[in-house]
């Protein structure tokens, strides 16, 4: 590493030393937390990559900048059993980080002051990493991907993300301007956060870059963190979706997913997805993943992070998606519910929904997925209820379906097996979009 980046690293340090990150209550806990969790269960990465089940337990888990360790909380609550390693540059922050784990009651846990670029001096191979809010900081992220795919597992997956060039541009304004009158020529501090807002309220509210960027919670208790960490950031940068694939093609790793995928359909931006423009209709079917992001961002960049899921390519096996099963994978598949949804709860409302016949709403449970209300009626979501008890096998939910519904509801004829199979085929559909299940072929 070069003078300049390692003078940029050490500022860098030097802020997260004096103002930990994020600063969130050591009694804080993330058990309730249902988005959260299904984004940092493996499980979920690990199905989307592969279409297969991952047990959680003894798996490998790094957090690469794990600040205080609330991140890291949330791995250890979301994949029981698993290590949970954590390494940041700032020794105050492993310190918090360190304390949070043991006064969560989590052992298997352990914490190293590290630069991402040291991270072989470990000798650990992870299963998963995270690497959350750090790559865009970073004086070389390409050197640090190439890092981390070094210590990743060959079935590994990296989840990480960047700051959008597009979406942040006011921000970054923000910085030159704060950066031009001398507040960032050296770890800023209370003085410097005070002049930012004084700055901030002086200015006209028609003033464009006021507009873009001005929130009251700066001016709120706490309101410190939000400023050093937006107004005042050290080696805040953005990227572009194009830039993005650049990247993970320089380090020779594969895209995945983005994290929220679900919030990055292109149609979603139209007024009537089934009746576009001729042009658009014949074009957009045609747009690879890379360039479907692309426009999204470029229509509409309303995602602060572009957060995604990535890991070693050429894959041994090929994935079989659901819509490639055969009648035979159908007959012989076993269906999963997601670990997250698998909550006391959860169970217990659907028990409610079924004793009174009325919607269940699984989606508001984990609502990352989607961006409607995902409901089941209440006769068909009985037939997943033994789904809480463990995995079962999708023809004992057809059988089960017989015996909920032995009649067709207009003419009283007797259901027929193919008519169950149906609909439990199109309720599993359903909910896997989602991963609300996850279904599990047999080999």
């Amino acid at each position: 590493m070069d003078r300049q980046a390692s003078e940029l690293l050490e500022k860098i340090r030097q802020q997260y030393e004096t103002s930990p990150y994020p600063r969130v209550p050591l009694d804080d806990s993330p058990k309730n937390d249902f988005n959260s969790l299904f984004i940092h269960n493996i499980v979920t990465s690990y199905y989307l990559r592969y279409q297969k089940i991952i047990e959680t337990k003894e798996k490998v888990i790094l957090d690469a900048g794990c600040g205080t360790g609330y991140k890291a909380l949330i791995l250890a609550e979301a994949n029981p059993e698993a290590k949970i390693i954590g390494i940041d540059i700032s020794e105050e922050s492993v310190k918090l980080a360190r304390h949070r784990l043991e006064h969560h009651k989590f052992e298997n846990a352990e914490f190293h002051t590290l630069s991402i670029y040291d991270l072989p001096n470990l000798g650990i191979k992870f299963d998963y990493i995270n690497n959350d809010e750090v790559l865009y900081l970073l004086p070389d992220p390409v050197a640090a991907l190439n890092t981390m795919k070094a210590v990743l597992k060959p079935q590994g997956i990296i989840r990480t993300n960047l700051h959008s060039a597009l979406q942040r541009s006011g921000y970054f304004r923000a910085q030159e301007v704060f950066r031009n009158i001398g507040l960032t020529d050296s770890n800023p501090g209370d003085l410097e956060v005070e002049i930012t807002l004084e700055t901030m309220k002086s200015l006209k509210d028609g003033v464009d870059l006021k507009s873009r960027t001005w929130q009251p919670v700066y001016e709120a208790e706490g309101g410190k963190q939000s400023v050093l960490m937006n107004y005042l950031l050290q080696s805040d940068n953005g990227f572009t979706i194009p830039e993005m694939f650049n990247m993970l093609r320089t380090s020779d790793l594969e895209f995945i997913s983005m994290i929220n995928w679900r919030h990055w359909e292109i149609m979603d931006l139209f007024k009537e997805p089934d009746n576009l423009p001729v042009f658009l209709a014949m074009t957009l079917p045609e747009l690879d993943v890379e360039q479907r992001l692309h426009l999204f961002e470029l229509l509409h960049p309303g995602h602060r992070l572009l957060d995604f899921w990535c890991g070693h390519p050429n894959l041994e096996e090929p994935v079989v998606q659901l819509c490639e099963w055969t009648a035979s994978d159908w007959l012989s598949g076993r269906v999963h519910l997601h670990p997250q949804l698998q909550k006391p709860k959860v169970k217990e409302d659907l028990i409610e929904c079924i004793t009174e016949q009325k919607p269940f709403q699984i989606s508001k449970y984990i609502g990352v997925p989607t961006i409607a209300l995902v409901e089941i009626e209440s006769t068909i979501a009985a037939c997943i209820l033994p789904l809480w008890e463990g995995v079962q096998p999708i023809s004992d939910l057809v059988e089960r379906w017989c015996k909920i519904r032995p009649l067709h509801p207009a003419t009283l004829e007797p259901i027929s097996q193919q008519a169950a199979w149906g609909e439990i085929k199109k309720l599993l559909t359903k909910l896997e979009v989602f991963l609300y299940v996850l279904l599990e072929r047999s080999t």
